[in-house]
């Protein structure tokens, strides 16, 4: 298991901006495909963004098209959720996790593939 450390949530007015970071342990992390998810109170966790291995590829649900950009920095052991235009539906609690799969190799990921998940950053936006 990677060890998983997100930080950068905080309360932001509708139509501002976040970035999220999560800082990974360990010499492997080129070797994992990382994730962001995020849970509303009441809600089930849903997927957000995933990018692969070397950063080539990245996956958005619909929602976040357009608004956020995952990246990630390979020789930092860090992977980044940009949040622009951020709305009030937005407001969750955000965790990164990471996977030894790679994104669509060869198959589409799941969220049991990923096998080790942070602590989350709470993400509160006012209207």
């Amino acid at each position: 298991q990677v060890q998983l450390v997100e930080s950068g949530g905080g309360l932001v007015q509708a139509g501002g901006s976040l970035r999220l970071s999560c800082v990974a342990s360990g010499r492997t992390f080129s070797s994992y495909a990382m994730g962001w998810f995020r849970q509303a109170p009441g809600k089930e966790r849903e997927f957000v963004a995933v990018i692969s291995r070397r950063g080539i590829k990245t996956l958005y649900t619909d929602s976040a098209k357009g608004r956020f950009t995952i990246s990630r920095d390979n020789a930092k052991n860090t992977v980044y959720l940009q949040m622009n235009s951020v709305k009030p539906e937005d407001t969750a609690v955000y965790y990164c996790a990471a996977t030894d799969r790679d994104v669509g190799d060869p198959r589409p990921l799941r969220q049991s593939d990923f096998g080790s998940w942070g602590q989350g950053t709470q993400v509160t936006v006012s209207s």
